[in-house]
């Protein structure tokens, strides 16, 4: 019996350590959490410069008259559009202030331009079988009569180079990514130049064989024209202080107008006045980069 005792006391003390030690409570470790990398808060308020490169194209509406100096009459008039497609590219300067995620600014650019285009007029000649035209006369002889021949008008027109000051208003969709529109006032040098060219019908009255002169005029003028434009883009910051930006911008110029006196013989048996009258509006979208002089 003792000895029986004295075995399972042996057994328990051997069978002590282990439990005891699974009743101990096992330590737990504590670690340090990495840092959170947050992007700082961007801030658009500031002077700021860049440069841009774009197209443009450029729409002329444009209107020809073809006038009788005698007495002021319009004889015909040749109507037609005309694009003014091209390269743009200069530079802006500017100013933003930014509160919460709203955006304003305005906005001053200056660009050269290389858009331009051509338009054709006519005033017919003769019809088969008549006499006169509708802006010159034939020639009438003893038997037969020549008829008289149309006028033709060859314009080019050229932007130049076009500046614009408008207002800018946008939002923050994010610290470094803004939306906006803008809008305000636009100015611009039009070239037009271009040329007239006829055959004045002559001879003498009642005499059979008249007489085919040609004649043409040229003209050239350069005015500089304002009005509006609006548009609207999205600019992104790449750094601190720069930003690109995409950006699409409607010009409307108005309308420039001018008129040729010309050597060829109206109706009447005076010369022939061309006038001309064109609107001139212009779609412009642009790629830009700018730099601000204040970080974020």
């Amino acid at each position: 019996m003792t000895r029986t005792l004295l075995v399972a006391a042996a057994i328990g003390m051997l069978l002590a350590p282990g439990a005891f030690a699974a009743d101990l409570a096992v330590p737990r470790i504590y670690t340090k959490a990495p840092p959170v990398i947050v992007d700082p808060t961007y801030n658009w308020s500031g002077f700021y410069a860049g440069l841009n490169i774009g197209y443009g194209w450029g729409r002329s509406a444009t209107t020809a008259d073809f006038i009788d100096s005698g007495g002021g009459a319009l004889l015909s008039s040749s109507a037609g559009t005309f694009n003014l497609d091209g390269v743009t590219g200069g530079g802006q300067i500017g100013y933003n202030w930014q509160r919460d995620m709203f955006v304003a600014g305005f906005e001053a650019d200056f660009q050269g331009s290389g858009q331009k285009g051509r338009f054709a007029g006519l005033c017919a000649g003769a019809p088969d079988g008549v006499q006169d035209g509708i802006c010159t006369p034939g020639h009438r002889g003893d038997n037969t009569f020549d008829p008289a021949l149309p006028v033709t008008l060859n314009l080019t027109q050229k932007l130049d180079w076009f500046g614009t000051v408008r207002g800018r208003l946008g939002v923050a969709v994010t610290p470094r990514v803004l939306v906006y529109g803008t809008g305000g006032l636009a100015y611009g040098r039009v070239s037009t130049s271009g040329s007239v060219n006829a055959i004045n019908v002559g001879g003498f009255p009642g005499a059979d064989g008249g007489t085919f002169t040609p004649v043409s005029a040229t003209f050239s003028s350069s005015t500089t024209k304002v009005g509006w434009s609006a548009g609207a883009g999205i600019e992104g910051a790449f750094a601190d202080n720069w930003s690109a930006r995409l950006e699409y911008l409607y010009v409307d110029l108005g309308t420039v107008s001018g008129a040729l006196p010309t050597p060829v013989i109206a109706l009447s048996g005076a010369p022939l006045v061309v006038g001309y009258r064109t609107h001139l509006t212009d779609n412009i979208l642009r790629f830009g980069v700018n730099y601000r002089f204040s970080g974020t």
